[in-house]
């Protein structure tokens, strides 16, 4: 494997057997890391011949966590600086948050086949009152919205840098997902979980995707990450029919 150097926390796997294709990149969600939402255990036969890169993003795990707000794009340059580091092509696992930057990501050139999973087709971190998630994070009062409360529990989880991550939340609300924009021209699969109230809507958002296929697993947004369904659909679009 070449050497990669990232300000991203970069996990490695190599491929096991002769090399069949190019890395894959895993992308994980909101308050989770890389070796969470792509364990060793579930991952490491899935995808034989190619090798695997797990990344943490900014606040959560090993990457450090930002100052100051960090736009979408920003997040983007640093995961497209490890898609160079890796070779200059690479297919993209994404899930919900790290879906929503791989959409971005795909456009940049270097990405071949992209997997969306848990994608919500809405803008969640604009509706965040992130005054009212910081004042409770420094000790005040709990926020009245229910939005910015569910957030805000779950940057306060085992592995996330609270504060870090409500500076990374900021810069993406300063960038909100646009589906209409930045629309994906490589080949992509949309998956959801058939329980995932976060992501309704996913289903007409693929239809607009020219080339797109769209599954369903058993699930909700937290278990149909680590179904074998899923993990079958990602290996279908990127072995068998990714050849």
């Amino acid at each position: 494997m070449p050497a990669l150097t990232s300000p991203l926390s970069v996990h490695r796997v190599a491929s096991s057997g002769p090399v069949a294709g190019p890395p894959v990149l895993f992308v994980h969600g909101l308050a989770s890391r890389g070796r969470v939402d792509w364990p060793d255990a579930e991952w490491a036969d899935v995808l034989p011949g190619r090798e695997r890169i797990v990344v943490d993003l900014p606040a959560h795990g090993a990457s450090s966590a930002p100052a100051a707000a960090l736009p979408t794009t920003a997040v983007v340059d640093l995961l497209q600086d490890v898609v160079t580091g890796a070779g200059g092509e690479v297919d993209v696992v994404s899930y919900s948050l790290g879906a929503r930057l791989a959409w971005d990501l795909a456009g940049r050139g270097g990405v071949r086949r992209a997997v969306l999973a848990g994608l919500s087709p809405f803008e969640p971190f604009a509706l965040m009152d992130l005054a009212a998630a910081r004042g409770a994070l420094a000790g005040g009062s709990a926020p009245a919205d229910p939005v910015t409360g569910m957030i805000l529990a779950m940057v306060q989880l085992p592995g996330v840098d609270s504060a870090g991550a409500l500076n990374l939340i900021e810069g993406l609300a300063a960038e909100p997902f646009d589906p209409q924009a930045g629309v994906p021209s490589v080949p992509t699969l949309f998956v959801r979980g058939d329980a995932d109230d976060l992501t309704s809507g996913l289903a007409e958002l693929a239809a607009g995707v020219p080339g797109a296929a769209y599954r369903e697993v058993p699930g909700d947004h937290l278990r149909a990450l680590h179904t074998p369904e899923f993990r079958a659909a990602v290996r279908g679009f990127l072995i068998s029919e990714g050849r």
